[in-house]
């Protein structure tokens, strides 16, 4: 008889760990076969090794150092801005039809639109400067975040806000002694979601007159060719982003350990 394989079945770390490096293991070995064998050609996919050598050379000269730490301050500035307004207007939306009525439908236009394309209105707008490069990255998180919220906001049991009020709370005691806490651990999955996220806007922030960051170099070098140096800003870029995401993994673990969510991730 055929066993079964039941879904979601739970599995160990240390083997969820093997597969995640195996999986790893096997995109390295393509890329270097591709391009040690001469199937495509150097110019267009440098091998790993080169790769390696121009992010030494980046950190030996100084480059990747400075690129990386004002890159990193656009996207915390963008996604702190996004947050700071987001959660709680996500959260009034849920809460009073009117002022969802006012915003999600304005949110749900304007997250179809394309982020590049606010680009040269940001710089009539804003001039050159850093804001205008924070604000496209929170063009690209603000709208979608608020929307998110909402729901999170949404999946919490009218039950318990009702025991709240039967209890004699009001409004506000019910938001955040009921409703937020209750959210919370979605909550922090969608902020998760959220910064990996404004990672992908952080080329397009970029392209605003930048003369520094991680997103500019890999702008720089496509000019020129310098495939190596590309490869490495697209690796430096996904390394971060999962730098952030396991450190937001870790957290909410923390915070909530009764919850099941990203057992293996």
């Amino acid at each position: 008889m055929q066993r079964k394989v039941l879904l979601r079945r739970p599995m160990k770390r240390v083997n969820y760990a093997i597969i995640a490096i195996i999986a790893f293991a096997l995109v390295l070995g393509l890329w270097t076969f591709a391009s040690q064998s001469g199937a495509v050609n150097s110019t267009f996919l440098p091998s790993p090794t080169e790769v390696v050598s121009k992010f030494f050379a980046s950190i030996n000269d100084g480059s990747l150092g400075e690129n990386t730490a004002i890159s990193i301050y656009r996207i915390t500035m963008g996604f702190l801005l996004a947050t700071v307004l987001g959660v709680p207007l996500g959260i009034l939306c849920s809460c009073f039809r009117t002022m969802s009525a006012l915003c999600a439908p304005l949110c749900q236009f304007i997250r179809y639109m394309p982020v590049p394309a606010f680009v040269p209105l940001l710089m009539v707008w804003m001039g050159i400067g850093e804001f205008s490069k924070i604000m496209i990255v929170f063009i690209g998180t603000f709208f979608q975040m608020v929307l998110m919220i909402i729901d999170d906001a949404n999946s919490v049991s009218d039950d318990l806000l009702a025991a709240g009020y039967t209890l004699g709370a009001s409004n506000t005691v019910t938001i955040f002694k009921v409703l937020i806490p209750a959210m919370a651990p979605k909550m922090m999955q969608t902020l998760r979601m959220m910064i990996g996220w404004a990672w992908t806007y952080l080329v397009v922030a970029e392209l605003v007159a930048a003369n520094t960051g991680l997103g500019y170099s890999i702008l720089k070098a496509q000019r020129f060719l310098k495939t190596d140096a590309i490869f490495m800003g697209i690796l430096v870029i996904g390394l971060l982003g999962l730098i952030t995401d396991c450190l937001f993994n870790i957290l909410i673990k923390k915070l909530f350990p009764w919850e099941e969510g990203g057992k293996n991730g």
